[in-house]
């Protein structure tokens, strides 16, 4: 299984009263991964739901676990993958890690939808988008983030 990883700086106004990397700035980094993820797969213009349907999709929900405090300014990575692909939706899995080792700051998972523009309601993704994700798709090979 293939994975997507970005590095990304921390910066003082990221951090909380201790000195670590603020609990909300976790969501803006998975954010800033998954959109770099979205432009490896060549979605990096503007938005046409008409050319691409499978751009219209909405987060349903956002799980953090925070294992180990990110102290002070510097680098983190993001890694991140997709752990399944159901008809509408589609989990993301994502960790937060040093630039130096492969242990885990947080893990996480992002789980969008997608839907229909016209109706509001979920969609199926399309076949073509399906097989673009293959390669990065936990579910299909039992792999690792």
């Amino acid at each position: 299984m293939r994975f997507h990883e970005r590095t990304h700086g921390v910066y003082f106004d990221d951090l909380d009263a201790f000195g670590i990397l603020h609990n909300a700035r976790y969501l803006l980094l998975f954010e800033h991964a998954i959109g770099s993820f979205w432009r490896h797969m060549g979605w990096g213009g503007p938005l046409d739901f008409n050319d691409n349907p499978d751009q219209y999709h909405l987060v349903r929900s956002n799980h953090i676990e925070y294992l180990r405090p990110v102290k002070g300014t510097g680098e983190v990575r993001v890694r991140v993958w997709v752990d399944k692909l159901g008809t509408t939706s589609l989990t993301f899995g994502l960790r937060v890690m040093p630039l130096d080792e492969d242990v885990d700051h947080a893990r996480g998972q992002r789980v969008i939808v997608r839907v229909d523009p016209s109706t509001q309601r979920p969609a199926p993704w399309t076949e073509s988008f399906r097989e673009l994700l293959v390669p990065y798709r936990k579910d299909l090979e039992g792999g690792g983030g």
